[in-house]
């Protein structure tokens, strides 16, 4: 070991270079560590678009596909924002040093901001005279803009209309234009706060009280019973439409049919009611008619219900095997029996839960092993479904005839398999249940293979009812009965829009403010199919 020096120059030379050796290995140590964080993004943002693509290519053959996705964008946040710190350390360490260059992560190029978008120009004073020589004699050449999105907090305005009131010199009439329509009859609010209030309530599930505290923060006193009031008053203003999405979507030769519960307060407690959607979704095969949903709600699960909503309906119910529906396909039914169609992914998801892999890793010891039948039956299902997936968007003689040609031998195979398998099974196995499940209403699941007009699956409906299951989290329960017919009905405005690729929230403000002036015969010009905002982003972009 080398003696240290004995002079306090010599010691502070010495303890400079160590200071820059550490400095040194510091920004190198924060390099590397920067670029293994940008190499593992890159990583996680390439995994994802594959997955991404791959489902677009072939589908989804699984919820676990579904599962694998939500997974991977996490990690790729995670990843990204590890890597946006390590690049920063490494900045900052390479700066005391001489030698060492920072990493520098490559990243895609910026899209430019909305063209849409109000600019605001802040100009930075420029000099006065020459920095090199002091000359005052200054040409402008030109100038760089750099861009920076900001957000302005939500301005609050009230509106006054102002109407003149005139007197006639020869007869002394007076004169006065007529009061602007509202929204609501004695209502105060315009028709943007109102779509506001009522999109938030029943599309971002946010209940009145906690809108009406948002207010307040920000130095509205909206009340309660106020913000209740308005909602009632646009119910009521809203309901022609509604009206008319009902009979449109029950005017379908093919229905989407599904339930989930919803809780209903009832004399200091909640019982277990249900929410019900209809769903025209004729997309995939190429069909003409706009998409809706249709909602309704009930306190209990009794077949009286689907039996009064579907009343005058006689086509296709693709829907699950629901016991109350039976009364529907009964032969002796007026007008007509409807035609049952059951679903192949309810089917499929009680095999997948016999054999998710993933399910049973995370429950550790205490998961049910995995069911080597139900993962065949999966990958035998997933193959029907892959024939579909080709055939979207074609007609129905090409559906009929590649379903005759490609899926009647994979959907005898699957039959004659099943029933061998099952005859080998205790009553009691689960996979059993599974099995029986589809085998006791096999003239259901195929009827797909003569009817060219049936869906293999009712997703549609599931998905119509996704955000009601997320929305159950926020608001906990319906109030009351009329509270539950309500949501439903505003649900069935709000995806029908979604359906339909239109903004709930534009559309009904545009709605509220026209719908009084709207004669009877024009108010199909309103519904969301017919809807555009073209002339609304226009005047947003002229603001």
């Amino acid at each position: 070991m080398a003696a240290a020096p004995d002079d306090i120059a010599a010691l502070k030379a010495a303890l400079a270079a160590a200071e820059r050796r550490a400095d040194l290995a510091e920004a190198e140590v924060a390099n590397r560590r920067a670029k293994a964080s940008h190499a593992e993004a890159l990583i996680a943002h390439l995994t994802l678009e594959i997955e991404k693509l791959k489902r677009e290519l072939y589908g989804s053959r699984s919820e676990k596909k579904a599962r694998l996705l939500d997974q991977l964008e996490m990690q790729l946040e995670d990843a990204q924002a590890a890597a946006t710190e390590d690049e920063l350390a490494a900045e900052q360490a390479a700066a005391k040093t001489t030698v060492v260059q920072a990493f520098i992560r490559k990243r895609p190029s910026k899209k430019p901001f909305p063209e849409h978008l109000p600019r605001e120009r802040v100009v930075v004073p420029a000099p006065t005279s020459c920095p090199c020589c002091g000359s005052a004699r200054l040409s402008k050449l030109g100038e760089d803009i750099t861009e920076t999105l900001e957000v302005i907090p939500r301005q609050w305005k009230v509106i006054q209309t102002v109407r003149e009131k005139f007197t006639c010199r020869g007869c002394e009439t007076i004169t006065q234009p007529p009061a602007p329509f509202h929204p609501t009859p004695r209502g105060s609010l315009g028709p943007s706060l109102l779509a506001m209030i009522l999109f938030e309530k029943y599309g971002q599930h946010q209940p009145l009280n906690r809108q009406s505290e948002r207010y307040v923060r920000e130095g509205i006193d909206l009340s309660l019973s106020t913000l209740a009031d308005q909602v009632g008053a646009c119910v009521h203003a809203l309901r022609p439409l509604h009206d008319r999405i009902e009979r449109h979507v029950l005017a379908a030769e093919r229905l989407h049919g599904d339930d989930t519960t919803v809780p209903i307060l009832a004399k200091g407690k909640t019982v277990t009611g249900r929410v019900w959607v209809y769903v025209r979704d004729d997309r995939p095969f190429g069909g003409a008619a706009p998409p809706a949903a249709l909602f309704y709600a009930s306190r209990d699960r009794t077949a009286d219900h689907p039996e009064r909503h579907l009343a005058g309906f006689g086509g296709i119910l693709q829907a699950d095997a629901y016991a109350g529906y039976g009364r529907l396909y009964a032969m002796e039914r007026s007008p007509e029996p409807v035609i049952e169609a059951l679903c192949w992914a309810h089917s499929r998801r009680r095999f997948f839960e016999l054999a998710d892999i993933a399910r049973s890793a995370r429950r550790g010891k205490n998961a049910a092993p995995i069911s080597p039948l139900a993962l065949e039956a999966v990958k035998r299902i997933d193959v029907l479904f892959d024939i579909e997936r080709e055939m979207n968007g074609r007609s129905a003689e090409e559906r009929l005839a590649a379903r005759q040609q490609q899926s009647v031998p994979v959907l005898a195979h699957l039959e004659d398999w099943m029933r061998t398998e099952r005859a080998r099974l205790s009553r009691h196995a689960p996979v059993a249940k599974a099995m029986d499940y589809m085998l006791t209403r096999w003239e259901g699941f195929a009827r797909f293979t003569t009817d060219s007009r049936i869906c293999l699956s009712n997703n549609a409906a599931e998905r119509a009812l996704r955000a009601l299951a997320l929305g159950r989290k926020s608001w906990l329960f319906a109030g009351s009965d009329r509270g539950a017919d309500r949501c439903a009905f505003m649900l069935t405005l709000i995806a029908t829009a979604k359906l339909n690729d239109v903004d709930p929230q534009a559309w009904l403000a545009d709605v509220l403010a026209r719908i009084a002036d709207t004669p009877q015969s024009r108010l199909g010009e309103l519904l969301p199919w017919n809807w555009t905002d073209k002339d609304h982003r226009v005047e947003r972009a002229a603001a």
